[in-house]
């Protein structure tokens, strides 16, 4: 069970990134854009268009709810959820831990009223990384196949220069992507997201009323883009500072000593 979602149709979502054409049916409407640089294609993923087309109607069953879950540092997870109401599906993603109850940590929304970006570079690739070291925990442990989930919840200005490279080795790895396409399409996926534009993420200031010293919101980045969750806000709303703190952790931006080098 997930909080907020007991009387919804959910079922671990897990197998079916072996699928395939499920890559393919997960990120190809990323690679849409308004130049004349060509529609994107099954191909570019190593699919057949059968296939992805078998895929994306698993993905939007409204019959069974596919969810992801991607295990991270401290016992949180993140939580890919497709919320396929009758002509009205869309994916969330979001942060949970056991002990926030049913609070939930908003990440992005992908629909018609979409809620993004909700990650920068720099956390979604220490969750990527930040497998558990239980191969029995469920949810999804490839690193690549970590990367590639959350990717459509990224929007982030400052991408370092191997960002393309590391998106384009995840294609090449899980998706099968064939080598000559992956840079092509890792670069589609990365520049131009279809509903919101690069931000910026930082951490905040000191807060007004600690006398101008601690940070506020305990080492855990905010980001710049009006249509994100993150927009000026807490991740995750109503947690204890502790609690925020070792959110900031597992994210990687923060640490003992204070914000993590880097952390912008």
């Amino acid at each position: 069970m997930i909080s907020g979602y007991e009387d919804d149709p959910l079922v671990a979502g897990e197998g079916l990134l072996s699928r395939p054409g499920f890559w393919a049916a997960y990120l190809m409407w990323m690679c849409e854009t308004d130049d004349e640089d060509g529609e994107p294609a099954a191909e570019w993923f190593g699919a057949d268009e059968a296939d992805v087309d078998a895929a994306y109607a698993e993905l939007v069953d409204e019959g069974q709810w596919p969810v992801f879950r991607i295990p991270f540092g401290g016992g949180h997870s993140a939580v890919v959820v497709n919320r396929n109401f009758p002509e009205d599906e869309g994916t969330e993603y979001f942060v949970t831990h056991p002990e926030w109850g049913r609070r939930h940590g908003a990440l992005a929304t992908l629909d018609g009223h979409q809620a993004g970006p909700g990650l920068s570079w720099r956390e979604l690739v220490h969750i990527a990384n930040s497998v558990p070291s239980d191969a029995h925990d469920p949810g999804i442990h490839d690193p690549y196949a970590r990367l590639l989930l959350l990717l459509p919840a990224l929007g982030d200005e400052d991408l370092p220069a191997d960002a393309v490279e590391r998106v384009s080795q995840a294609l090449v790895g899980v998706a099968g992507a064939p080598a000559g396409e992956a840079t092509h399409v890792a670069q589609r996926l990365l520049l131009d997201h279809p509903l919101w534009e690069p931000a910026r993420w930082e951490i905040p200031g000191p807060s007004p009323l600690s006398g101008g010293g601690a940070p506020s919101c305990d080492g855990i980045l905010q980001c710049d883009g009006y249509l994100s969750p993150r927009y000026g806000m807490r991740l995750a709303q109503g947690i204890t500072a502790e609690q925020s703190e070792r959110l900031a952790r597992a994210l990687g931006t923060w640490s003992a000593g204070g914000p993590a080098p880097g952390s912008r």
